[in-house]
């Protein structure tokens, strides 16, 4: 998986794969980005520290979206409604919005309150009290 993030950021930032890959490997190991830039040219190709600032920037979009697609595959898993296409158009999807989109119809629906009590039975006593006229008050 690193290996297909460094091609997307090497081909989005218009870097040659090897730069991105070694500064790949270097801020995984939790280097600074000032030491990336000044002391391991070598293996940066000579970027500086703009440059490795955004291989950085775009390292952490792309992690984050490899957790996200975690969350969603082990939702859907949950709701029995995990298909291999869907997995594979999730693994496969590298832009935050189209990965919501594919999500979206089998995200979980917030339960209101209404649907609180209706699963509590009192759908009946609301009618009820609905269906009195105000005038009928004593």
């Amino acid at each position: 998986m690193a290996d297909k993030i460094s091609q997307l950021i090497s081909q989005e930032l218009n870097i040659p794969l090897h730069q991105v890959a070694g500064t790949v490997g270097l801020l995984n190991d939790d280097n600074s980005i000032p030491f990336i830039s000044r002391y391991r040219k070598e293996v940066t190709g000579g970027l500086d520290e703009i440059a490795v600032q955004s291989v950085e920037t775009r390292l952490n979009y792309y992690n984050e979206l490899e957790k996200r697609k975690a969350t969603i595959i082990k939702s859907i898993e949950a709701q029995e409604k995990l298909t291999e296409e869907l997995s594979v158009r999730i693994l496969n999807c590298w832009d935050a919005n189209t990965l919501e989109d594919i999500y979206l119809p089998y995200k979980p629906k917030r339960r209101t309150r209404a649907e609180v009590a209706r699963e509590k039975g009192l759908e009946p006593l609301a009618k009820i009290i609905m269906a009195q006229r105000s005038d009928d008050i004593s």
